[in-house]
């Protein structure tokens, strides 16, 4: 899912790329809406939609209901394009802007808010945006203390690179604790539900974690970088992930993810 920052350079969203892995990016999506309660809600937004396939899934679960996704990333959007239909549409758009027009019985946002510092304020306000019975759900990576995510920091710091990249290592609170989400819900007035899951995922090829978070977390990263300083760059971090994670006897790599999920809903009249 595309965040709210740069669209544009080396560090553009690829669609392509993202759907590498679309199956073990998919699985949160789908176990994160089978807790949403709703049975023919009229309106539904997908905030941070990407390609819009997940979307579209959202339109074959309610097909009576007006299903909008909302991105920032024009080159997503162009894939989403081909999959609008009538009663499925998408839209360029800031998360952090967004408002709607009129109540949304439900809103989902998946793999979105740990790009927004501070989203525990847009959370409650997009509760604010809920019809009488709406459910709103929400789902972040928990893994910023990870390898993935402290050796990308600690390179982005080092002596070599920190004047260039310092400013967008990914910060280690970028996501609050189960706890955090439960209370920003229920003292938005919904009932809620929060868990954590840590999915192992059994990677195949040649460094697959670096291209797991090529389209990611590495992205901000590249889009400072001219060319060969990219190639430097990457090259030093393969090596950092290549022996945080190395390949089983079967050649293949398994990478733990741990990701963090929110629904909650608001009493009906």
């Amino acid at each position: 899912m595309a965040d709210p920052g740069r669209s544009s350079g080396s560090g553009a969203w690829d669609p392509g790329r993202y759907l590498r892995f679309a199956g073990e990016r998919a699985r949160p999506f789908a176990e994160l809406t089978a807790r949403i309660g709703a049975v023919d809600p009229r309106t539904v937004v997908d905030l941070g939609c990407g390609e819009g396939s997940l979307t579209a899934a959202l339109a074959d679960r309610w097909p009576g209901a007006r299903v909008l996704g909302i991105d920032s990333s024009a080159s997503m959007l162009a894939s989403a394009a081909a999959r609008a239909r009538p009663g499925l549409g998408f839209a360029l758009g800031d998360v952090r802007d967004w408002a709607p027009e009129e109540p949304v019985d439900v809103l989902v946002s998946n793999a979105v808010l740990h790009w927004v510092p501070g989203h525990d304020r847009l959370l409650a306000r997009w509760a604010g945006h809920l019809s009488p019975g709406g459910w709103l759900a929400v789902q972040v990576p928990g893994n910023f203390r990870a390898p993935t995510h402290t050796l990308l920091a600690r390179l982005c710091r080092s002596p070599r690179w920190a004047s260039l990249v310092a400013d967008v290592a990914p910060p280690e609170d970028a996501v609050p604790e189960p706890a955090g989400y439960l209370g920003v819900l229920t003292e938005a007035g919904l009932t809620a539900d929060v868990w954590e899951t840590t999915y192992l995922h059994v990677l195949p090829g040649p460094d697959p974690v670096l291209e797991w978070v090529r389209s990611t977390v590495l992205r901000p990263v590249l889009a400072r970088l001219d060319d060969a300083d990219a190639a430097t760059f990457t090259g030093e971090y393969a090596a950092a992930l290549r022996a945080a994670y190395p390949p089983r006897a079967d050649g293949r790599t398994v990478l733990p993810f741990r990701r963090v999920f929110a629904v909650g809903s608001r009493p009906g009249c």
